[in-house]
């Protein structure tokens, strides 16, 4: 009886435990700020940068996370021109 129990016990534990850390690693996704001119960044450090990737010279939605000089993550979105432009005449 106590073996049951203790087993039950412990199934129940293991799978609060894996629940918690699926919950940990799935963030939500949030919508980065939209560029404004003259917009102060201050940014102290890079953590990514995304871009729509395409084959056709035109203007395209890209991001940038980066850690602020107060340490704060952000996350600012801009348009620019694609990379494939660089390879046109």
């Amino acid at each position: 009886m106590k073996l049951r129990t203790l087993m039950f016990t412990g199934t129940l534990a293991l799978a609060a435990l894996s629940g918690m850390a699926q919950a940990d690693t799935q963030q939500p996704a949030t919508k980065p700020v939209p560029y404004q001119y003259g917009m102060p960044l201050n940014i102290d450090k890079v953590i990514a940068m995304n871009e729509t990737q395409t084959n056709d010279c035109k203007v395209i939605n890209a991001d940038i996370k980066f850690l602020d000089k107060a340490g704060k993550v952000e996350d600012v979105g801009y348009r620019k021109m694609s990379e494939a432009c660089d390879f046109q005449n």
